[in-house]
């Protein structure tokens, strides 16, 4: 029960912490708002003797072992099998949605969760990239940037890796400025969207900017949604960037983006994830399927 407080006690304040990441639709390297200081990860060497990794649910992941050098990663990376059970997450109040922002796992339990947003990029190349590295990747899509290209994103979850499409409004506004009635056209429009094209609606939801109130666990419970994501870690052009301390933790969740070089100053989609996927392994964290904890 005392863990369970201290969840509850993180997702309450999850808005505030999301605001002060990189959200969707800013691209500006924090290392010139915050100083180098803030935003740089203190590395911590892999653990030596590591297992050989395995694909996401536990299989052999020969593929990802080969393909680690051609996407300039140090050796193949780790993943993290299916929990034998899924971590306790407080239940949601009534007619409102879950609000997770970081996945309660054990404190030695080197787990991270890739997580990316919006739909604007749409290179091949990286889907190359995914599946030879069997990437797990929950993917928010926000229709009127994904739209034009729905089968990308298609490929993506289709490669094998377990990743999955989600909900991420259909045009991208800051929620709370809506009201309850606009904030679920925006939330179960994007369903509807979802389900004609992907046969199913997802159950679970990110608001743009990371920006939610009452009104929002409200609609995306009416709307068929079950959880509302959040991170507490995300992606920018070169580093991580964290709402606490410097370095990641156990169950995070890292935020990136499907963007391009007009939105990562001249860096490519693939030097943004090939310098992701280098963080992670420099602090010695595995890859999880966010959905096996779920």
């Amino acid at each position: 029960m005392k863990h369970a407080r201290r969840f509850v006690a993180g997702t309450l304040t999850a808005g505030a912490l999301a605001l002060s990441l990189t959200g969707c639709g800013d691209s500006v390297d924090p290392i010139e708002r915050m100083g180098r200081k803030t935003t740089e990860a203190r590395a911590t060497p892999s653990p030596s003797g590591a297992a050989s990794p395995s694909a996401p649910g536990g299989g052999p992941a020969a593929a990802a072992d080969e393909a680690y050098k051609k996407w300039g990663l140090s050796g193949p990376l780790q993943y993290a099998p299916k929990p034998a059970a899924k971590p306790l997450i407080p239940p949601a109040k009534a007619g409102r949605v879950q609000v997770i922002d970081r996945i309660p796992v054990p404190a030695d339990d080197k787990v991270v969760f890739l997580t990316f947003d919006d739909g604007a990029e749409k290179n091949p190349e990286f889907l190359k990239m995914a599946a030879d590295l069997k990437l797990p990747i929950s993917m928010f899509l926000t229709d009127d940037i994904a739209a034009s290209d729905y089968g990308h994103f298609e490929k993506l979850r289709d490669n094998g890796s377990g990743s999955t499409i989600n909900n991420h409004t259909l045009t991208h506004p800051n929620l709370r400025t809506l009201s309850f009635e606009a904030q679920k056209k925006e939330i179960c429009g994007q369903q509807e969207r979802l389900e004609k094209r992907f046969g199913t609606k997802p159950t679970r939801f990110r608001p743009p900017y990371g920006n939610y109130n009452d009104d929002t666990l409200r609609a995306a419970h009416e709307c068929g949604i079950s959880q509302l994501l959040l991170w507490r870690v995300s992606m920018q052009i070169n580093n991580f960037q964290y709402a606490e301390g410097s370095a990641l933790k156990p169950g995070d969740i890292v935020l990136a983006h499907f963007r391009g070089p007009a939105e990562l100053k001249g860096a490519t989609e693939i030097q943004m994830a090939t310098r992701m996927l280098q963080r992670i392994q420099e602090q010695g964290y595995r890859i999880g399927r966010l959905e096996d904890y779920l």
